[in-house]
């Protein structure tokens, strides 16, 4: 993509139980993407949250806000599954409701994706708050699936990422094709 030309950003937000951070979360998200200059949507996903998890996205008073309410926790893969397939941007980005990944980051992963890569992962310097089980977990989990995977999976990286047009219409077609 060519950096002059205006675009269009879709955020995909999937949630399960987030009511207590989500208000924060969207004051934060939308003050990033509001400095952007193309058009943006924000498409909530609530994964069959049990708390007011839908009823604080529902009241996201904006039309470029979309809420999709799974009948109930299907886990996240899912809900970013559902996020995609109704995401329209130019590029969309994913990231989880829990602000572990800071909002702020998207305007540089968009600098990425408008150099032109159709994957833009945001990875993890530190691993702050975490425990050391859940670090050293996390460690041997990359080590693991490094060992019998041919796909390299860059180590640190969570959901949140961009991936532009053409990566969200693949995968699309990949899901709809196992499902048939």
């Amino acid at each position: 993509m060519a950096g002059d030309e205006r675009f269009t950003l879709s955020v995909v937000v999937p949630a399960f139980n987030e009511e207590a951070v989500l208000p924060e979360f969207h004051r934060r998200l939308t003050a990033v993407l509001a400095t952007l200059d193309g058009g943006w949507e924000v498409v909530y996903v609530n994964d069959g949250s049990r708390d007011g998890t839908l009823k604080v996205m529902s009241g996201f008073d904006d039309p470029r806000v979309a809420v999709i309410d799974l009948s109930r926790n299907f886990g996240k893969e899912i809900a970013m599954t559902a996020g995609l397939d109704h995401a329209r941007g130019d590029a969309v980005i994913v990231i989880d409701a829990d602000l572990q990944d800071p909002p702020e980051l998207i305007p540089e992963l968009v600098v990425r994706w408008r150099d032109g890569y159709d994957m833009v992962y945001a990875r993890r310097s530190a691993r702050d708050g975490e425990t050391l089980l859940k670090k050293t977990t996390a460690k041997l989990f990359y080590r693991a699936i490094q060992s019998i995977s041919r796909v390299k999976i860059p180590e640190d990286t969570g959901d949140f990422r961009l991936l532009s047009r053409r990566a969200v219409e693949a995968l699309n077609n990949c899901a709809s094709s196992t499902a048939s």
